[in-house]
């Protein structure tokens, strides 16, 4: 079988080659299958690496999945015209309503998001909380801006623009960062807002994760946001920022915990933490989910994608480090596992 996988992505934005871990030989269990998904490119990667694993256990289930963005596989979902999608974001109640055959949300993994930058030569940038605002918004358009070399002292900030990128497809990425910004930054809420797409104020629009750390990798003077495993994969260098409690913390596995450790889920397992709290906490994190249908007009597949997701949830968890992500905290995986009888 063929794990479909049509990517977004750049010739220099391939996944990072995890080693396969050793199976028994594939079995055949029941009757061909083939599941369609579309949504968020933040977990593509680990969904990847997922449907690849997966049919090397059972080689009659056969994936597809698009990464077109998390506004586009909602909407998808709410069409029916995918077998599951993927979201950073979980939809609306208004858009829940609209699904006819029910909803399932399923936190699957999560991760954060890193403010990307290419000035050669430059590394350990410290932004603010004003100042990453201030350079979203286009009050901050330079690279020796007063305030950025004050909070850097020791670095040979040129006196060269700032280009800022950003998502131009609606994006459960973009949706995160600007809730983060909303929280910050009266001025952002009040003139730019949270969601999917916003309209920018100043910036270059580009789309998906990929697009936007190639863009990133090949031009000097550029800032943006990414999903984090897209800057690990491709070196491109991260800023450290300031926290709620005040403090300039790195992106580390150990700060990225910190922060989804306070996220509180609802019953339907919906959650999201704009601004955690904690020293150790890095601001920017996110949880991601699949969106599934509790009723299919096919038992077998409903059967197939809760066997593939009860598998990712358990163990498909160990290619998430790897990969850039953050496997699911324990009680959140159970959680997970626990409405996977709801998909019939």
């Amino acid at each position: 079988m063929a794990v479909g996988l049509k990517a977004c992505q750049t010739q220099s934005a391939k996944p990072p080659e995890v080693p396969p871990t050793p199976y028994p030989a594939a079995t055949q269990s029941g009757s061909p299958v083939s599941l369609y998904g579309a949504g968020a490119t933040f977990p593509v990667y680990l969904y990847q690496k997922w449907f690849s694993e997966y049919n090397r256990i059972n080689s009659n289930i056969q994936v597809s999945y698009q990464p077109v963005g998390s506004a586009a596989g909602i909407q998808q979902f709410i069409a029916a015209t995918t077998d599951f999608s993927g979201s950073d974001t979980t939809p609306t109640d208004a858009d829940l309503a609209k699904v006819k055959n029910g909803a399932v949300l399923i936190p699957t993994t999560a991760g954060s998001i890193a403010v990307v930058y290419n000035l050669p030569g430059v590394s350990g940038l410290k932004l603010s909380r004003k100042l990453l605002a201030d350079i979203f918004l286009g009050k901050i358009t330079s690279w020796n801006d007063p305030e950025l070399k004050a909070l850097n002292p020791a670095l040979a900030l040129p006196n060269q623009p700032i280009t800022t990128v950003h998502r131009s497809d609606g994006s459960g990425t973009t949706a995160a960062f600007t809730a983060h910004l909303s929280a910050i930054s009266p001025e952002w809420k009040e003139r730019v807002g949270t969601g999917l797409s916003v309209q920018w104020l100043a910036g270059t629009g580009i789309k998906d994760n990929a697009g936007i750390s190639a863009q990133i990798q090949q031009a000097t003077g550029t800032i943006g946001y990414v999903e984090y495993a897209f800057a690990k994969q491709l070196g491109l260098a991260i800023a450290t920022i300031q926290n709620k409690a005040n403090q300039y913390v790195s992106l580390t596995d150990e700060s990225v915990r910190a922060a989804l450790s306070t996220v509180q889920f609802s019953e339907d397992l919906r959650g999201s933490v704009p601004d955690p709290g904690g020293e150790t906490s890095y601001p920017l994190v996110t949880y991601s989910w699949v969106l599934a249908y509790q009723k299919y007009a096919d038992s077998a597949k409903a059967k197939a994608l809760r066997d593939i997701l009860q598998w990712g949830l358990t163990d498909g968890q160990k290619f998430a480090s790897e990969l850039g992500y953050v496997p699911l905290p324990e009680e959140v995986a159970k959680k997970a596992i626990a409405v996977l009888s709801q998909i019939q």
